[in-house]
């Protein structure tokens, strides 16, 4: 596949070199020329070794967060010249075609500012990641779903799971752990919002660019992830998923969001 596109990539490290080599090697083996970023947020310098001639080593040497560290390489992308870019989690690898595939399709479809392919677990099981934009009950029924006697109906709307697998459809709500951004809708509405440290900062960012573009689920192709839900294991990160969502509805608005039904009600007629 030929492109003159400029592409670039990042992945965030934390403590786990070795973890993100699967999702490292697996953009490597693209036939596309992409710049990789790692951007190290651990306490001691991880890449000891030589890495590829694609890929650019940052160590920060403190723990800045989810979107503060991919900030860094989507400002690096968007000062050099660079059109799209995909945000990658240590903990994802995929098959080769799925990075040309993506590009093609937003190099062909300048409405479209953010794209996230179909996510699958490590056995086959689609996780499903596209939602509309929550309201704060909605989140409280996502922990407390074993209590939650409508539970099944309230999810297979909020989280389109009744959706057909293989649609392509237009979602204000994509999943940070492998999603393609526009960088040209980047620079309207602007990169992750460093307020968040992690979780959350995903809704926001897709929101904004929901306003100005289309922010796709592109089943077409898939990608593994190995997802841990870490905030339902873990005291502490429970902790910082329930500052990150009172940062983020004090920032659009908690029960009454007129933007929030009017997008869901847009979202819900494509089906």
């Amino acid at each position: 596949m030929e492109t003159m596109c400029k592409i670039s990539a990042s992945i965030v490290l934390y403590h786990n070199f070795d973890k993100a080599r699967l999702a490292l090697d697996s953009i490597l083996e693209s036939k596309l020329n992409i710049k990789i970023m790692l951007i190290d947020n651990s306490s001691q310098i991880l890449a000891d070794k030589p890495l590829d001639c694609r890929v650019e080593y940052v160590f920060t040497g403190q723990n800045l967060g989810f979107g503060a560290g991919h900030n860094i390489a989507i400002k690096d992308a968007i000062k050099g010249g660079y059109d799209y870019h995909f945000v990658v989690n240590p903990d994802v690898y995929f098959n080769p075609g799925v990075i040309e595939e993506m590009i093609k399709y937003m190099a062909d479809h300048s409405d479209v500012g953010m794209m996230m392919p179909k996510i699958l677990n490590e056995d086959g099981s689609i996780q499903h990641l596209p939602k509309l934009l929550p309201h704060p009950f909605w989140i409280l029924r996502r922990k407390l779903k074993k209590l939650d006697r409508r539970y099944k109906k309230f999810v297979d709307m909020y989280e389109f799971r009744n959706v057909p697998e293989d649609k392509i459809y237009n979602a204000p709500v994509l999943s940070g752990c492998f999603s393609l951004l526009n960088l040209e809708a980047i620079k309207q509405v602007g990169a992750y919002d460093d307020t968040f440290f992690m979780y959350f900062e995903d809704f926001d960012l897709s929101r904004r660019i929901h306003k100005e573009y289309k922010t796709l689920y592109f089943p077409e192709v898939f990608i593994f992830h190995g997802y841990e839900s870490g905030a339902n294991k873990s005291l502490k990160l429970l902790k910082i998923f329930l500052k990150s969502m009172v940062v983020y509805f004090n920032k659009w608005g908690w029960c009454f969001d007129e933007e929030r039904k009017q997008a869901n009600k847009k979202t819900l007629s494509q089906f």
